[in-house]
């Protein structure tokens, strides 16, 4: 008896777990950066939201209970994309194990050679991230009840390091998101001339957009305008 594989193990199967799991992390980083625009509307009002967000749900959720279930559903979602996204690599390279003698290198674009290592540094961000602005571990003031002063003291001119390093990695996450967008635009069918420059196009705002929106936060703690 032939062994039949899953459908969502085939080629298409994965190709519709990092469509479905790309678009549930970037609604995430949409809606996420909007609530971090938030800090420019004061110090009460952002620490009122963060607050908020622990009391999604109740009293039918306990207290922090919809955080833990979003943090969970984004961690299955992570971990779904980049082992999708690794199977279907090897598939690519073992479909195709000797190199052709005189094919011209292909000149791709800088998102698409630099996904696997700026998936890497996506991933050391968010674990850092975690551990600076959730738990407070890494954050020099720490302080779960007043998160706006936990993102000034964070950004501060003195620790421009972490500024670098934040923009490092949301840089790195926009060529990541663009490339993504493009894939994602092309397989829904924008494959005309007319079309493909219609994805290139969308794809880019859409990633400017967000490294914009993230930016400007630690940016404006940096130079005092947050403060």
């Amino acid at each position: 008896m032939t062994k039949t594989r899953s459908p969502i193990r085939s080629n298409v199967g994965l190709k519709a777990v990092m469509a479905v799991t790309g678009i549930l992390l970037v609604l995430f980083l949409v809606v996420h950066m909007l609530g971090n625009l938030k800090i420019f509307t004061g110090e009460t009002s952002f620490d009122h939201y963060a607050h908020w967000l622990r009391d999604i749900g109740t009293p039918l959720l306990p207290h922090t209970w919809y955080l833990w279930i979003q943090r969970t559903v984004l961690t299955v979602a992570v971990v779904a994309h980049i082992v999708a996204a690794t199977v279907l690599a090897r598939r690519a390279r073992a479909a195709r194990p000797v190199k052709y003698a005189h094919r011209k290198k292909v000149r791709g674009s800088y998102a698409a050679r630099t996904m696997r290592w700026g998936g890497v540094i996506i991933l050391l961000f968010v674990i850092y991230h975690i551990l600076d602005l959730t738990t407070g571990h890494l954050n020099p003031q720490g302080d779960a009840s007043n998160p706006y002063g936990n993102v000034v003291a964070d950004f501060a001119p003195e620790r421009w390091y972490v500024t670098l390093f934040y923009t490092l990695a949301i840089v790195t996450v926009g060529f990541h998101l663009r490339h993504g967008a493009y894939s994602a635009f092309r397989s829904l069918g924008q494959q005309t001339p007319r079309g493909e420059r219609r994805a290139r196009a969308g794809a880019l705002v859409l990633a400017v957009a967000l490294c914009a929106g993230y930016l400007v936060v630690p940016f404006a703690v940096l130079t005092g305008l947050v403060s």
